[in-house]
Protein backbone atom coordinates (compact mmCIF):
# COMPACT_ATOMS: atom_id res chain seq x y z
CA UNK A 1 0.00 0.00 0.00
CA UNK A 2 2.62 2.24 0.85
CA UNK A 3 4.47 1.26 -2.37
CA UNK A 4 1.72 2.06 -4.35
CA UNK A 5 1.13 5.82 -2.57
CA UNK A 6 4.63 6.41 -3.17
CA UNK A 7 4.13 5.19 -6.82
CA UNK A 8 1.27 7.74 -7.01
CA UNK A 9 2.83 10.74 -5.81
CA UNK A 10 6.08 10.53 -7.64
CA UNK A 11 3.66 9.38 -11.08
CA UNK A 12 2.17 12.70 -10.24
CA UNK A 13 5.12 14.71 -9.80
CA UNK A 14 6.46 13.57 -12.93
CA UNK A 15 3.01 14.44 -15.19
CA UNK A 16 3.33 17.66 -12.93
CA UNK A 17 6.83 18.75 -14.31
CA UNK A 18 6.13 17.47 -17.88
CA UNK A 19 3.11 19.78 -18.24
CA UNK A 20 5.10 22.75 -17.26
CA UNK A 21 8.17 21.86 -19.32
CA UNK A 22 5.70 21.62 -22.09
CA UNK A 23 4.17 25.28 -21.02
CA UNK A 24 7.11 26.87 -20.84
CA UNK A 25 7.90 26.03 -24.31
CA UNK A 26 5.18 28.10 -25.73
CA UNK A 27 5.52 31.61 -27.13
CA UNK A 28 2.97 34.18 -28.60
CA UNK A 29 3.68 37.42 -30.37
CA UNK A 30 3.78 40.36 -28.41
CA UNK A 31 1.10 39.98 -25.30
CA UNK A 32 -0.69 37.89 -26.78
CA UNK A 33 -0.38 34.92 -24.04
CA UNK A 34 -2.55 35.21 -20.63
CA UNK A 35 -1.61 33.49 -17.35
CA UNK A 36 -4.76 33.45 -15.00
CA UNK A 37 -4.36 32.25 -11.27
CA UNK A 38 -7.44 31.55 -9.20
CA UNK A 39 -6.75 30.79 -5.41
CA UNK A 40 -9.01 28.54 -3.79
CA UNK A 41 -10.67 31.09 -1.95
CA UNK A 42 -11.75 33.46 -4.75
CA UNK A 43 -15.02 33.86 -5.99
CA UNK A 44 -15.19 33.16 -9.67
CA UNK A 45 -18.09 35.77 -10.52
CA UNK A 46 -15.20 38.06 -9.34
CA UNK A 47 -13.01 36.29 -12.05
CA UNK A 48 -15.16 36.96 -14.41
CA UNK A 49 -16.10 39.82 -14.08
CA UNK A 50 -12.95 41.26 -14.11
CA UNK A 51 -12.10 38.78 -17.29
CA UNK A 52 -15.40 41.09 -18.80
CA UNK A 53 -13.47 44.45 -17.66
CA UNK A 54 -10.47 43.19 -19.64
CA UNK A 55 -12.16 42.59 -22.78
CA UNK A 56 -13.43 46.06 -22.72
CA UNK A 57 -10.13 47.49 -22.23
CA UNK A 58 -9.03 45.24 -25.19
CA UNK A 59 -10.07 48.19 -27.24
CA UNK A 60 -7.21 49.98 -26.40
CA UNK A 61 -4.88 48.17 -28.09
CA UNK A 62 -3.52 49.48 -31.01
CA UNK A 63 -2.85 45.63 -33.24
CA UNK A 64 -5.70 44.50 -34.51
CA UNK A 65 -4.12 41.08 -34.32
CA UNK A 66 -3.04 41.08 -30.66
CA UNK A 67 -6.71 42.67 -30.03
CA UNK A 68 -8.39 40.06 -31.60
CA UNK A 69 -5.95 37.17 -30.01
CA UNK A 70 -6.01 38.53 -26.49
CA UNK A 71 -10.05 38.64 -27.18
CA UNK A 72 -10.59 35.39 -28.03
CA UNK A 73 -8.11 34.33 -25.37
CA UNK A 74 -10.70 35.98 -22.65
CA UNK A 75 -13.73 34.15 -24.80
CA UNK A 76 -12.30 30.70 -24.62
CA UNK A 77 -11.29 31.19 -20.50
CA UNK A 78 -14.69 32.60 -19.40
CA UNK A 79 -16.82 29.96 -21.53
CA UNK A 80 -14.46 27.75 -19.10
CA UNK A 81 -15.05 29.26 -16.30
CA UNK A 82 -19.07 28.69 -16.35
CA UNK A 83 -18.40 24.97 -15.36
CA UNK A 84 -17.25 26.03 -12.12
CA UNK A 85 -18.97 27.37 -9.50
CA UNK A 86 -15.99 27.93 -7.10
CA UNK A 87 -12.21 26.98 -7.26
CA UNK A 88 -11.11 23.95 -6.57
CA UNK A 89 -9.57 22.98 -2.97
CA UNK A 90 -6.21 24.02 -4.61
CA UNK A 91 -7.09 26.92 -6.82
CA UNK A 92 -6.85 27.10 -10.60
CA UNK A 93 -4.36 27.65 -13.03
CA UNK A 94 -5.06 28.61 -16.79
CA UNK A 95 -2.80 28.65 -19.50
CA UNK A 96 -4.77 30.57 -22.64
CA UNK A 97 -3.53 32.38 -25.82
CA UNK A 98 -2.65 31.97 -29.36
CA UNK A 99 0.86 29.90 -29.94
CA UNK A 100 3.12 30.30 -32.71
CA UNK A 101 3.50 26.58 -33.85
CA UNK A 102 5.98 27.16 -36.45
CA UNK A 103 6.54 28.74 -39.57
CA UNK A 104 3.51 31.70 -39.52
CA UNK A 105 0.69 29.26 -38.14
CA UNK A 106 -0.71 30.03 -35.05
CA UNK A 107 -3.01 28.04 -32.67
CA UNK A 108 -5.52 28.95 -30.00
CA UNK A 109 -4.67 26.49 -26.88
CA UNK A 110 -6.37 26.56 -23.37
CA UNK A 111 -4.95 24.29 -21.06
CA UNK A 112 -6.26 24.20 -16.83
CA UNK A 113 -4.29 23.26 -14.30
CA UNK A 114 -5.55 21.96 -10.20
CA UNK A 115 -2.41 22.42 -8.94
CA UNK A 116 -0.68 19.87 -6.07
CA UNK A 117 -0.79 22.38 -3.45
CA UNK A 118 -2.90 26.01 -2.77
CA UNK A 119 -2.75 28.47 -4.34
CA UNK A 120 -2.14 31.98 -2.65
CA UNK A 121 -1.95 34.33 -4.70
CA UNK A 122 -4.66 35.71 -7.74
CA UNK A 123 -2.93 36.73 -10.88
CA UNK A 124 -4.19 37.67 -14.31
CA UNK A 125 -0.72 38.80 -16.49
CA UNK A 126 -0.68 39.36 -20.41
CA UNK A 127 2.60 38.40 -22.22
CA UNK A 128 4.39 36.61 -24.83
CA UNK A 129 5.26 33.45 -22.41
CA UNK A 130 3.27 32.04 -19.60
CA UNK A 131 3.88 32.66 -16.16
CA UNK A 132 4.93 29.39 -14.02
CA UNK A 133 7.16 30.30 -11.32
CA UNK A 134 4.02 29.98 -8.87
CA UNK A 135 3.57 26.41 -10.27
CA UNK A 136 7.27 25.68 -10.20
CA UNK A 137 8.08 26.81 -6.85
CA UNK A 138 6.13 23.86 -6.34
CA UNK A 139 8.29 21.23 -7.13
CA UNK A 140 10.56 22.73 -4.75
CA UNK A 141 11.58 20.22 -2.03
CA UNK A 142 9.99 20.96 1.30
CA UNK A 143 12.07 19.37 3.79
CA UNK A 144 16.12 20.87 3.38
CA UNK A 145 19.32 19.16 5.09
CA UNK A 146 22.46 21.04 6.00
CA UNK A 147 25.83 19.64 5.03
CA UNK A 148 28.92 20.34 6.71
CA UNK A 149 32.32 18.48 6.00
CA UNK A 150 35.02 19.36 8.05
CA UNK A 151 38.88 18.85 9.15
CA UNK A 152 41.54 21.17 10.30
CA UNK A 153 42.94 21.81 6.46
CA UNK A 154 39.25 22.85 4.89
CA UNK A 155 35.53 22.43 4.92
CA UNK A 156 32.76 22.38 2.53
CA UNK A 157 28.71 23.47 3.07
CA UNK A 158 25.98 22.53 1.29
CA UNK A 159 22.34 21.65 1.45
CA UNK A 160 20.35 18.19 0.64
CA UNK A 161 17.05 19.21 -1.24
CA UNK A 162 15.21 15.86 -1.63
CA UNK A 163 17.34 13.77 -3.91
CA UNK A 164 19.94 16.93 -4.81
CA UNK A 165 22.87 17.69 -3.36
CA UNK A 166 23.71 21.56 -3.98
CA UNK A 167 27.22 22.62 -3.13
CA UNK A 168 27.29 26.53 -1.79
CA UNK A 169 30.58 26.80 -0.76
CA UNK A 170 34.12 26.17 0.89
CA UNK A 171 36.41 26.96 3.38
CA UNK A 172 40.19 26.77 3.47
CA UNK A 173 42.15 27.10 7.11
CA UNK A 174 46.04 28.84 7.81
CA UNK A 175 46.47 26.00 10.73
CA UNK A 176 49.72 24.98 10.67
CA UNK A 177 51.09 21.37 10.55
CA UNK A 178 51.83 19.43 13.41
CA UNK A 179 55.34 19.84 12.90
CA UNK A 180 56.69 23.71 14.42
CA UNK A 181 59.46 25.35 12.27
CA UNK A 182 62.76 25.66 14.06
CA UNK A 183 62.89 28.49 16.87
CA UNK A 184 59.70 27.79 18.45
CA UNK A 185 58.47 26.86 21.63
CA UNK A 186 56.68 23.46 21.49
CA UNK A 187 54.50 25.20 24.19
CA UNK A 188 53.62 28.08 22.28
CA UNK A 189 53.69 26.66 18.89
CA UNK A 190 50.75 24.09 20.20
CA UNK A 191 49.11 27.33 21.96
CA UNK A 192 49.02 29.03 18.62
CA UNK A 193 48.23 26.13 17.00
CA UNK A 194 44.92 25.47 19.19
CA UNK A 195 44.21 29.58 18.67
CA UNK A 196 44.34 29.18 14.76
CA UNK A 197 42.00 25.70 14.85
CA UNK A 198 39.36 27.75 17.00
CA UNK A 199 39.44 30.49 15.02
CA UNK A 200 38.97 28.14 11.88
CA UNK A 201 36.07 26.44 13.45
CA UNK A 202 34.64 29.79 14.41
CA UNK A 203 35.09 31.04 10.70
CA UNK A 204 33.13 28.05 9.45
CA UNK A 205 30.37 27.67 12.12
CA UNK A 206 29.59 31.47 11.31
CA UNK A 207 29.07 30.91 7.61
CA UNK A 208 27.34 27.56 7.63
CA UNK A 209 25.05 29.57 9.88
CA UNK A 210 24.59 32.49 7.80
CA UNK A 211 24.24 29.54 4.93
CA UNK A 212 21.83 27.65 6.81
CA UNK A 213 19.69 30.79 8.82
CA UNK A 214 19.01 32.16 5.09
CA UNK A 215 17.01 29.40 3.67
CA UNK A 216 14.02 30.23 2.58
CA UNK A 217 11.43 29.05 5.81
CA UNK A 218 14.31 27.92 7.99
CA UNK A 219 11.76 27.04 10.59
CA UNK A 220 9.74 24.96 8.62
CA UNK A 221 11.92 23.25 6.18
CA UNK A 222 15.00 23.45 7.59
CA UNK A 223 14.99 19.97 9.17
CA UNK A 224 18.44 18.41 10.71
CA UNK A 225 22.40 19.07 9.94
CA UNK A 226 24.71 16.20 9.34
CA UNK A 227 28.74 17.02 10.08
CA UNK A 228 31.35 14.16 8.31
CA UNK A 229 35.00 14.78 8.60
CA UNK A 230 37.80 12.83 10.58
CA UNK A 231 38.07 11.77 14.26
CA UNK A 232 38.47 14.29 16.29
CA UNK A 233 37.27 17.58 13.61
CA UNK A 234 34.12 16.95 13.90
CA UNK A 235 33.35 16.12 17.77
CA UNK A 236 35.56 18.90 18.60
CA UNK A 237 33.63 21.24 15.95
CA UNK A 238 30.29 20.10 17.38
CA UNK A 239 30.74 20.40 20.91
CA UNK A 240 32.28 23.88 20.93
CA UNK A 241 29.09 25.38 19.83
CA UNK A 242 30.35 26.92 16.56
CA UNK A 243 26.76 26.64 15.12
CA UNK A 244 23.82 29.68 16.13
CA UNK A 245 22.01 27.93 18.60
CA UNK A 246 18.94 27.12 16.18
CA UNK A 247 21.19 25.41 13.54
CA UNK A 248 23.12 23.76 16.62
CA UNK A 249 20.20 22.19 18.10
CA UNK A 250 19.22 20.74 14.85
CA UNK A 251 22.36 18.82 14.60
CA UNK A 252 21.13 14.90 13.46
CA UNK A 253 24.67 13.50 13.81
CA UNK A 254 28.17 12.98 12.83
CA UNK A 255 30.12 10.89 9.95
CA UNK A 256 33.09 9.44 8.90
CA UNK A 257 33.80 11.06 5.49
CA UNK A 258 37.62 10.59 3.40
CA UNK A 259 36.63 14.20 1.70
CA UNK A 260 36.28 17.22 3.20
CA UNK A 261 36.32 19.17 -0.06
CA UNK A 262 33.08 19.43 -2.39
CA UNK A 263 32.99 15.16 -2.71
CA UNK A 264 32.79 15.05 1.11
CA UNK A 265 28.96 16.06 0.60
CA UNK A 266 27.84 12.75 -0.99
CA UNK A 267 30.31 10.74 1.46
CA UNK A 268 28.53 12.13 3.61
CA UNK A 269 24.83 11.72 2.95
CA UNK A 270 26.05 7.75 1.71
CA UNK A 271 27.10 7.49 5.00
CA UNK A 272 24.31 8.82 6.67
CA UNK A 273 21.83 6.58 5.27
CA UNK A 274 20.91 4.93 8.44
CA UNK A 275 19.77 8.72 10.30
CA UNK A 276 17.83 9.55 6.81
CA UNK A 277 16.77 6.33 5.85
CA UNK A 278 13.00 7.73 5.75
CA UNK A 279 14.07 10.31 2.82
CA UNK A 280 13.21 9.38 -0.71
CA UNK A 281 16.97 10.50 -1.88
CA UNK A 282 18.23 7.12 0.43
CA UNK A 283 15.19 4.55 -0.97
CA UNK A 284 15.97 5.69 -4.50
CA UNK A 285 20.30 5.19 -3.83
CA UNK A 286 19.81 1.63 -1.98
CA UNK A 287 17.22 0.73 -5.03
CA UNK A 288 19.63 1.49 -7.64
CA UNK A 289 23.11 0.01 -5.82
CA UNK A 290 20.64 -2.77 -5.72
CA UNK A 291 20.82 -3.12 -9.60
CA UNK A 292 24.27 -1.94 -10.05
CA UNK A 293 25.30 -4.80 -7.82
CA UNK A 294 23.50 -7.34 -9.94
CA UNK A 295 25.02 -5.45 -13.07
CA UNK A 296 28.70 -6.47 -12.19
CA UNK A 297 28.09 -10.00 -10.83
CA UNK A 298 28.92 -12.50 -13.77
CA UNK A 299 25.19 -14.11 -12.92
CA UNK A 300 23.67 -10.82 -11.82
CA UNK A 301 19.92 -10.85 -12.38
CA UNK A 302 19.58 -7.01 -13.90
CA UNK A 303 18.56 -5.64 -16.91
CA UNK A 304 18.90 -2.29 -18.99
CA UNK A 305 17.92 -0.60 -21.91
CA UNK A 306 14.03 -0.48 -23.38
CA UNK A 307 14.19 -3.58 -25.63
CA UNK A 308 15.86 -5.65 -22.52
CA UNK A 309 13.30 -4.46 -20.14
CA UNK A 310 10.32 -4.79 -22.31
CA UNK A 311 11.26 -8.24 -22.85
CA UNK A 312 11.96 -9.49 -19.23
CA UNK A 313 8.66 -7.58 -18.18
CA UNK A 314 6.85 -9.91 -21.03
CA UNK A 315 8.11 -13.13 -19.43
CA UNK A 316 6.99 -11.87 -15.86
CA UNK A 317 10.77 -12.16 -14.64
CA UNK A 318 10.93 -8.06 -13.33
CA UNK A 319 10.94 -7.90 -9.59
CA UNK A 320 11.69 -3.62 -9.93
CA UNK A 321 11.34 -1.54 -13.13
CA UNK A 322 13.21 1.95 -12.41
CA UNK A 323 12.20 4.74 -14.62
CA UNK A 324 14.12 7.98 -15.04
CA UNK A 325 12.17 10.84 -14.46
CA UNK A 326 13.68 12.72 -17.30
CA UNK A 327 12.35 10.21 -19.90
CA UNK A 328 10.49 11.62 -22.43
CA UNK A 329 9.34 8.92 -24.93
CA UNK A 330 6.08 7.90 -26.01
CA UNK A 331 5.29 4.31 -27.65
CA UNK A 332 3.34 5.09 -30.72
CA UNK A 333 1.05 2.48 -32.55
CA UNK A 334 1.27 3.26 -35.95
CA UNK A 335 -1.16 2.05 -38.30
CA UNK A 336 -1.38 2.50 -42.46
CA UNK A 337 -4.64 3.80 -43.37
CA UNK A 338 -5.09 1.12 -46.76
CA UNK A 339 -4.42 -1.94 -44.77
CA UNK A 340 -3.87 -4.11 -42.14
CA UNK A 341 -0.41 -3.29 -41.08
CA UNK A 342 0.82 -2.16 -38.04
CA UNK A 343 3.50 -1.73 -35.74
CA UNK A 344 4.99 -0.29 -32.81
CA UNK A 345 7.61 2.22 -31.94
CA UNK A 346 9.39 4.00 -28.92
CA UNK A 347 9.91 7.88 -30.26
CA UNK A 348 11.98 10.94 -28.18
CA UNK A 349 9.31 14.08 -27.62
CA UNK A 350 11.28 17.09 -26.59
CA UNK A 351 9.08 19.43 -24.50
CA UNK A 352 7.30 21.80 -27.44
CA UNK A 353 7.07 19.45 -29.68
CA UNK A 354 4.46 17.19 -31.24
CA UNK A 355 3.68 13.78 -32.55
CA UNK A 356 2.30 14.98 -35.51
CA UNK A 357 5.54 16.89 -36.47
CA UNK A 358 7.70 13.58 -36.21
CA UNK A 359 8.24 12.07 -39.99
CA UNK A 360 6.73 8.30 -39.21
CA UNK A 361 7.49 6.69 -42.42
CA UNK A 362 5.06 4.91 -44.50
CA UNK A 363 3.89 1.75 -45.18
CA UNK A 364 6.08 -1.35 -46.59
CA UNK A 365 3.15 -2.63 -48.09
CA UNK A 366 1.70 0.52 -50.28
CA UNK A 367 4.34 3.45 -49.27
CA UNK A 368 1.05 5.57 -47.82
CA UNK A 369 2.16 7.49 -44.57
CA UNK A 370 1.37 6.00 -41.43
CA UNK A 371 -1.12 7.44 -38.68
CA UNK A 372 -0.88 6.97 -35.10
CA UNK A 373 -3.74 4.88 -34.13
CA UNK A 374 -2.43 4.74 -29.90
CA UNK A 375 -0.02 6.84 -28.12
CA UNK A 376 0.94 6.60 -24.47
CA UNK A 377 3.71 7.65 -22.35
CA UNK A 378 6.64 5.47 -21.94
CA UNK A 379 6.56 5.49 -18.36
CA UNK A 380 2.57 4.81 -18.29
CA UNK A 381 2.92 1.95 -21.02
CA UNK A 382 5.68 0.53 -19.30
CA UNK A 383 4.21 0.50 -15.64
CA UNK A 384 0.77 -1.13 -17.32
CA UNK A 385 2.87 -4.01 -18.50
CA UNK A 386 4.64 -4.58 -15.01
CA UNK A 387 1.79 -4.03 -13.26
CA UNK A 388 1.03 -7.54 -15.08
CA UNK A 389 2.99 -9.30 -13.45
CA UNK A 390 2.66 -7.19 -9.53
CA UNK A 391 6.27 -5.36 -10.29
CA UNK A 392 7.47 -2.89 -8.34
CA UNK A 393 8.09 0.35 -10.29
CA UNK A 394 10.21 3.16 -8.92
CA UNK A 395 10.66 6.72 -10.70
CA UNK A 396 14.16 7.74 -10.31
CA UNK A 397 15.05 11.46 -9.67
CA UNK A 398 18.04 12.31 -11.85
CA UNK A 399 19.13 14.65 -9.07
CA UNK A 400 21.66 12.69 -7.11
CA UNK A 401 24.90 10.25 -8.81
CA UNK A 402 23.28 7.12 -9.51
CA UNK A 403 19.87 8.57 -10.72
CA UNK A 404 22.20 10.48 -13.70
CA UNK A 405 24.03 7.48 -14.21
CA UNK A 406 20.42 5.81 -14.99
CA UNK A 407 19.29 8.06 -17.92
CA UNK A 408 23.42 8.60 -19.31
CA UNK A 409 24.79 5.30 -18.87
CA UNK A 410 21.46 2.90 -18.76
CA UNK A 411 19.22 4.85 -21.62
CA UNK A 412 16.61 5.94 -18.25
CA UNK A 413 14.99 2.25 -18.52
CA UNK A 414 16.62 -0.43 -16.06
CA UNK A 415 14.98 -3.57 -14.54
CA UNK A 416 15.98 -6.38 -10.80
CA UNK A 417 15.05 -9.16 -12.39
CA UNK A 418 13.16 -12.26 -10.34
CA UNK A 419 15.91 -14.82 -12.46
CA UNK A 420 17.83 -14.40 -15.17
CA UNK A 421 16.60 -15.08 -18.60
CA UNK A 422 18.97 -14.56 -21.22
CA UNK A 423 17.65 -10.76 -22.40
Amino acid sequence: MVETQEMETARKRYEFKKTLERLAEKEGSGTELITLYIPPDKQISDVTAQLRDEFGQCSNIKSKQTRTNVQSAISSILSRLKYYKRPPENGLAIFCGTINVGGDRTDLQCEIIEPPEPLNTYMYRCSSTFELEPLQQMLEEKEVYGLIVIDRREAYIGFLRGNRIEPVRGVTSTVPGKQRKGGQSSVRFQRLRLIAINEFYKKVGDLASEIFLGEKDFFERFKGVLIGGPTPTKEEFEAGGYLHHEVQKRIIGLFDVSYTNESGLAELVENAADALKGLEVIKEKTVMNRFLQELVKDDGAAAYGEESVRKNLELGAVDTLLLSDKLRRARLKLACPNCDYTEERTVSVEPGKHIKDLDLGTCPNDTSPLYVAEESDIIDELTALADQSNTTVKIISDDFEEGSMLYNAFGGIAAILRYRTGY
